[in-house]
């Protein structure tokens, strides 16, 4: 449950890194949400790789279109994260 916790605390601190890089507030790099997206990535397939391998392989898949969607500010904001919804 702590697990799950943090890793939806880290989601929204990423997703409010993003809205920030594209309203251009604060200091917010695009490499460093980068590093960050990779990280969290990473530590979810690490979690499921035992108890869900064919959601591990479909993360993996989907890890570059997931991205491009988190850096562009036009597929930002029509996927409803600018406002803070959920698609």
């Amino acid at each position: 449950m702590l697990t799950k916790l943090s890793l939806k605390n880290q989601i929204d601190d990423l997703i409010e890194g993003f809205r920030d890089y594209h309203r251009r507030q604060g200091t917010v790099r695009l490499a460093d949400l980068r590093r960050n997206y990779d990280m969290l990535v990473l530590k979810v397939l690490s979690l499921l790789q035992d108890s869900d391998p064919a959601l591990a392989r479909d993360i993996v898949k989907s890890r570059t279109a997931i991205w491009n969607i988190l850096e562009d500010s036009r597929k930002f904001t029509e996927a409803n994260l600018m406002a803070g919804a959920t698609p």
